[in-house]
Formats: structure tokens, C-alpha cells, sequence
């Protein structure tokens, strides 16, 4: 997965592939956490029988949270480092 670490301001640009053309999206906000989960594909046949993807949990600046599922068409742009923790 990128470089990313709890603390940092990120942004975080994705594109979709269509018929119609492309779709994008961009979301701007802190890194709550970094990591793979499991989905709820029982097919996958994957670890414990889940498709497990890479997601980032973020606060963006209105305090909302979201979770972006990163793929091969993200693009991650760190605006700031994450805190120095000491």
C-alpha cells in the first residue's frame, strides 16, 4: 500500500472507467487508520474466505469520516506530515 500513516492530511484522487467516460472523485482529510479488511464476498476464496482490500479511514475537514478503498487507479497526495509524536 502507499506510504501512509495515521496523522497525516492526505488526498486521496480515484478514477472509475466507464461506458459513459471517465468518473472521479477526490476526498481531502486526516488519516485515521491504514489497513487491509475482509469484504463479505463469501467467493473469494481469499484469506478466511474473504476478498480483503486496502482501506484508509479519514476525517475530512467538516469532521465527517470516510473509508476509501485504495486500487491500482488511486492516486495519494500527502498535503501534510503526519505530527511529530514527540
Amino acid at each position: 500500500m502507499h506510504d501512509v500513516r495515521p496523522g497525516q492530511r492526505i488526498r486521496v484522487r480515484q478514477m472509475i472507467a466507464r461506458r459513459e467516460g471517465a468518473w472521479s472523485s477526490e476526498v481531502i482529510g486526516e488519516v485515521l487508520s491504514v489497513g487491509d479488511e475482509p469484504t463479505g464476498s463469501w467467493f473469494a476464496h481469499g484469506k478466511d474466505d474473504k476478498l480483503w482490500l486496502h482501506r484508509l479511514r479519514l476525517r475530512k475537514p467538516d469532521g465527517d469520516i470516510t473509508t476509501v478503498t485504495v486500487d491500482q487507479h488511486t492516486h495519494i497526495e500527502v498535503l501534510e506530515p503526519a505530527p511529530d509524536p514527540g
